[in-house]
């Protein structure tokens, strides 16, 4: 006897035909209302005046659109100081996110494809790497880099940027499903050195993974705020992370008179518009890397 569904022409809920929740589809749109509003605000808000910003709902659009003044104020206030922000947080995300991309696909091809001496024991330290929070490790940092004399500089945030335990272990399981061993001995066969193999052979097949790994460091050092606060006192070497929290101390400071809260949220506004650049951009590569592996040849 033929099912129900198929006698009354409806087919069976499948992949393909999934059956429909009105439980989840509210929870998706709560969950996404909850993650664009904060978005629309800043949005709505950097397209305001200052007198604007302080007198009309947060929400409604003001009654001048002023978001290229308010643009063109945040780069020449202080004497331009936001575009050397921006340049030092360019250095610290460009110089951080490739090493550190480099280090972690060099130390997960390592970890997946040969074998050397202490190798489960630098496996549960890279796992147990993971789990302290990178917080933590801001204060026993900066007391390293104050005892050799390399704080306030660039090196205290570049430094630190350059390792990258999550990047390795995603690396480290990419590369065991995405690099074929008999290919690679087929390479040593030919003469080829471990580096030179994994420069031209296991590098390019693990490019879905490094932009995957890319992506996440860029979003990690651009985001990056404590670490450049207690390590940087020199406000010329400012991450815009930093900069912008001190345009916003200075604008909530009563009595000083500088009254720029539409100058911060422009500020930050233009802050998050190379993210959303990377992540349109890279989404292509970066969720074919997040698949890479999950299904096994």
């Amino acid at each position: 006897m033929p099912p129900s569904n198929s006698r009354r022409g409806r087919s069976p809920h499948t992949v393909d035909n999934p059956r429909k929740s009105t439980t989840l589809t509210v929870m998706t749109g709560l969950f996404a209302l909850y993650c664009l509003l904060p978005l629309v605000w800043l949005v709505i808000n950097a397209t305001k005046t200052q007198a604007d910003f302080v007198s009309s709902f947060g929400l409604a659009p003001g009654r001048e659109f002023a978001l290229w003044d308010n643009i063109v104020q945040v780069f020449a206030y202080q004497d331009g100081i936001f575009f050397r922000w921006l340049l030092n947080t360019i250095l610290y995300v460009v110089v951080g996110a490739t090493v550190s991309t480099f280090l972690a696909a060099l130390g997960g091809y390592a970890l997946a494809k040969l074998d050397f001496t202490g190798k489960r024991v630098f496996l549960l330290v890279v796992l147990g790497s993971i789990s302290v929070p990178g917080i933590a490790l801001a204060i026993p940092q900066f007391l390293l880099f104050a005892h050799v004399g390399m704080t306030n500089t660039p090196w205290a945030i570049l430094i630190p940027s350059f390792i990258n335990p999550f990047g390795l272990y995603l690396m480290w399981v990419f590369a065991a499903e995405a690099v074929p061993t008999g290919l690679l001995e087929a390479a040593k066969i030919d003469g080829a050195g471990e580096f030179r193999t994994f420069v031209r052979i296991a590098l390019p097949l693990l490019a879905p993974a490094s932009v995957t790994v890319l992506l996440f460091s860029f979003v990690s050092i651009w985001n990056n705020y404590f670490l450049p606060l207690i390590m940087l006192k020199d406000s010329a070497w400012y991450p815009l992370t930093v900069g912008i929290n001190q345009w916003n101390k200075l604008g909530s400071s009563a009595g000083n008179g500088a009254l720029i809260q539409n100058l911060v949220i422009t500020s930050a506004l233009l802050t998050i518009v190379p993210l959303i650049i990377a992540f349109l951009g890279l989404q292509r590569f970066w969720q074919s890397g997040l698949t890479l592996g999950a299904v096994k040849g």
